[in-house]
């Protein structure tokens, strides 16, 4: 008699974007096994994406910071279950250092395509087979939906434009005046704008602050990522560099339009059919334009009535 699959561990990736688009395998194996519950390994950076998965376990933490970036204790932790499952989207090995009856790893992989989420799909291809990919996705709790409710409440009603000005590589910044002559440029779209990022990324946000024209509320470094997402499942647009948040606003249904640099579109664009871009010719995202990204803006808004 085959038993039933009742534990599962979940490696996933570090970075937030790379976290989000590996919700997908986590939402297949739910669908594949929905009596098991999951275990995450998972970065202290992305961690909290998970906090309100209704099928997990616990989630473990892998420490780049620790010796052996926290592999002694993690697998110290680790060996307490023997897993029916094992799913292992990095490439260091750890699946093969765990206890498990079954295991995915990427290196029997069959992608799916060339997208990020269409190769981290295929590391469970022999069991997901042909069926659709799922949604990326985040779960958010009443507590984040009450924190935006109440940080948008002195935006007026209609569609809120989200911006993510600031990023940590000068290659993928757009220019302050560009946002600055964007939002002012499309006030006819949006009755009011929202500013966030990092509490290191609030002297950007404020200077985009200063310029705009129109009402406003600037969020840099009051938010964590659920609460970000909470506030962006509210927004009619996020616009920004290719970042995390742009995969937390595809996670939650939200339009996206991203800037690219150097990485190619095809491969990391926020997964789903709402997304747009713009790439730089020259691998410097500050050369495109205010009036290239205006007219995609106003091409989403006229062609696809889904934005809304």
């Amino acid at each position: 008699m085959v038993q039933p699959t009742r534990s599962i561990l979940f490696i996933t990736l570090s970075c937030v974007g790379d976290a989000i688009m590996t919700t997908p395998l986590l939402e297949a194996l739910h669908h594949h096994f929905p009596e098991a519950r999951i275990d995450i390994v998972a970065d202290k950076r992305s961690a909290i994406l998970f906090q309100h998965c209704p099928y997990r376990t616990k989630t473990l933490i892998k420490d780049k910071k620790k010796l052996l970036r926290g592999s002694v204790s993690l697998l110290r932790e680790l060996w307490k279950t023997n897993y029916d499952v094992i799913v292992d989207v990095r490439t260091d090995g750890m699946a093969y250092l765990c206890r498990g009856q079954e295991r995915y790893t990427k290196w029997q992989r069959k992608p799916y395509g060339p997208h990020a989420v269409e190769q981290l799909m295929g590391v469970i291809h022999r069991l997901h087979g042909q069926s659709k990919i799922p949604p990326t996705t985040v779960w958010i709790a009443e507590e984040e939906q009450n924190f935006a409710d109440s940080a948008l409440l002195s935006l007026p009603p209609g569609r809120w434009l989200y911006i993510a000005p600031a990023v940590a590589l000068s290659s993928k910044a757009w220019p302050v005046e560009n946002y600055i002559r964007l939002v002012n440029g499309i006030g006819d779209i949006f009755t009011g704008v929202i500013l966030d990022g990092s509490p290191s990324e609030s002297r950007v946000t404020n200077a985009v602050a200063r310029g705009l024209k129109v009402p406003y509320v600037n969020l840099a470094g009051k938010t964590n990522l659920l609460q970000a997402a909470a506030v962006l499942h509210r927004a009619s647009l996020f616009v920004g560099s290719d970042s995390g948040l742009g995969h937390i606003a595809s996670a939650v249904a939200t339009p996206t339009l991203t800037f690219f640099s150097n990485d190619k579109p095809e491969r990391v664009l926020p997964w789903g059919n709402q997304a747009v871009w713009l790439s730089a010719t020259d691998g410097q995202v500050r050369s495109i334009s205010v009036e290239a990204a205006e007219k995609k803006i106003r091409g989403v808004f006229l062609h696809q009535t889904t934005i809304d």
